[in-house]
């Protein structure tokens, strides 16, 4: 099959979510009651594709599956969505499964289980599949794999954005093509040992002499460094039910934002809004909207006050 050029090309996780709200989250050695389950679709990478795909973006999905009913729920996702897939199918693999807990604040905790014959390598890529594409986005988890990619993609000019929550074996190798580094609240604390989220930013900035170097810290918004000055934006203050997948579409907020052109500041802002509605609804995908709903919650939607943005930056 010819490979066409498409706006973001994912590479990176997926995962078939099963979500359980619980009042609070249990204690060691307590048995605790849930009366729902629902499960859906998600993964960092995958999740985020569908969202760019959902706001216009052309898009292309390059993961592994197993031959299982979670892999075709997944087959289905993409398809109903519009994203262009590149999926390698293990037969007897069990597709990645995460078991989230949700509590009473809709803050969620993750559980999960990953086949290891579904470790995406660099055998499984075609260089066609990075470089035909505007912008490349990758998670760490399969360290080799976005390694290669975001090689190719370096060679090609596109530019790389990374989900990173994690310091994986190979990470710093990765770090080095990666151009828009957009990272979990510790892990620039974890990467280079700095306390200190504003000079820990600045750190990997100039050691992995990337673009822009930041952190997303859930409630407390995004602290950003683009090499000549920090800038932060506020989170939206809204009615939160489930907080899976914010990350994931707060990245593909800022892909949106980085493809229309926008300023940085108003791409933080509109990955910002973009997050806060997702997590008014179950599920990683569940509360994608539209994006004059977006705008509408950034021209009038209320905010945490900026006092978390410095209790933040000071840890």
């Amino acid at each position: 099959m010819k490979t066409g050029q498409v706006d973001v090309v994912g590479v990176g996780l997926n995962a078939m979510d099963t979500v359980i709200p619980v009042d609070r989250f249990p204690e060691r050695g307590s048995k605790v009651e849930y009366s729902d389950v629902t499960v859906l679709p998600g993964g960092q990478v995958a999740t985020a594709v569908v969202a760019c795909q959902n706001w216009g973006l052309q898009t292309r999905y390059v993961g592994k599956l197993g031959d299982d009913e979670a892999g075709a729920l997944h087959r289905r996702a993409f398809h109903e969505a519009g994203v262009e897939t590149r999926l390698a199918t293990v037969p007897g693999g069990a597709s990645p499964q995460s078991l989230i807990l949700v509590d009473g604040a809709g803050e969620r905790t993750v559980l999960c289980r990953r086949d290891e014959r579904l470790v995406l390598k660099p055998a499984d890529l075609r260089r066609e599949w990075i470089v035909d594409a505007r912008v490349l986005h990758i998670d760490g988890h399969d360290t080799a794999a976005a390694t290669v990619s975001a090689c190719w993609a370096r060679e090609a000019g596109v530019p790389v954005v990374a989900d990173l929550d994690a310091v994986y074996p190979g990470i710093e190798e990765l770090l080095r093509h990666v151009d828009y580094a957009i990272v979990s609240r510790d892990f620039p604390r974890f990467l280079t040992g700095e306390a200190d989220l504003d000079r820990a930013l600045r750190l990997m900035h100039r050691r992995y002499k990337s673009v822009l170097t930041a952190a997303t810290l859930g409630e407390d918004g995004v602290l950003a460094w683009d090499g000549t000055r920090m800038h932060s934006a506020c989170a939206f203050e809204v009615p939160v039910v489930d907080t899976t997948g914010a990350g994931d579409i707060f990245h593909a907020g800022f892909i949106y934002g980085m493809l229309r052109g926008w300023s940085l500041d108003k791409q933080l802002d509109f990955a910002c809004a973009a997050a806060a509605l997702n997590c008014m609804a179950v599920g990683a995908r569940g509360g994608i909207r539209g994006v004059g709903q977006i705008e509408e919650l950034m021209s009038s939607g209320l905010r945490y006050s900026p006092e978390f943005m410095a209790r933040a930056a000071t840890g």
